[in-house]
């Protein structure tokens, strides 16, 4: 089911692969991956490999998929149910699926920190020296509300010795040419900082699409994290574009959900 060849985060289209490897400088040990949504068992509207349990999907269907991404990554992804909040779940060896939380944080071997997606963008943190590893889930509402503050916060708190780079990689999500939001919502991050304005381009009365990636660049920055990879906010990276490789929500409604998963091997 799983196709032994994997593209890159420079989106490159190559027939028959059904994941994306981050490219990014991180350590030897941090492994990474995110998933598109071919190769799994999931039927129309849900095809294929849909990784949610709460969409509507057939419970078998999701399992399978499930259990197919634990097989080929070689690690257990752990699961949240994420809420568009800002808590991070230390992950352990034996920490269930089903966690409330929007991001995750691992120092161990054996578990995957595993964000689920269908145009919110998914962030994927590594500590330099690879320490310790995070996902999190970034739509505009956890953005705005901190969640990689919180998610970037947690990695280093949680290390000792002499403070190194950590590096970020961002997956897909809904593009800046798709992504229409209100003037409420532009408010929101051009009141935090108003160079947020330059990402939100008019296009109806009380209307903007939004960078969502380019927003999430701009969080990033603002704490010291420089070393940003994957989603540069071009139409390759857009869910709702590139309907035969993602899942989106906002362009299907009943949609499944693609994941990123970040471990230390």
């Amino acid at each position: 089911m799983w196709h032994k060849a994997v593209t890159t985060d420079t989106m490159t289209p190559t027939p028959n692969h059904d994941m994306l490897i981050p490219v990014w400088p991180a350590p030897a040990n941090v492994r990474a991956v995110c998933t598109t949504r071919a190769g799994g068992h999931s039927l129309p509207p849900y095809d294929s490999l849909n990784l949610g349990d709460h969409v509507g999907d057939v419970p078998q269907a999701v399992e399978a998929n499930r259990a197919a991404l634990a097989e080929r990554m070689q690690v257990r992804p752990v699961f949240l149910q994420q809420i568009h909040g800002t808590h991070v779940q230390r992950l352990t060896a034996d920490t269930p699926d089903g966690k409330v939380a929007d991001a995750s944080l691992s120092q161990l071997r054996g578990v995957a920190c595993t964000i689920m997606v269908a145009d919110c963008l998914p962030v994927l943190f590594a500590d330099a020296q690879g320490r310790a590893v995070a996902a999190a889930h970034a739509g505009w509402r956890g953005l705005a509300a901190g969640v990689l503050e919180h998610a970037a916060s947690a990695l280093g708190a949680s290390l000792s010795g002499p403070t190194v780079p950590t590096l970020a990689w961002m997956g897909p999500c809904i593009g800046p040419q798709a992504f229409e939001v209100g003037d409420e919502v532009r408010a929101v991050f051009v009141a935090h900082n108003p160079q947020a304005a330059a990402l939100f381009v008019p296009c109806a009365e009380g209307k903007w699409l939004a960078d969502l990636a380019g927003l999430a660049r701009q969080r990033l920055a603002a704490i010291g994290i420089t070393g940003v990879y994957g989603n540069d906010s071009t139409t390759p990276w857009c869910t709702v574009g590139n309907d035969s490789k993602f899942f989106s929500h906002r362009r299907d409604r009943v949609s499944g959900r693609f994941a990123a998963s970040i471990w230390l091997a």
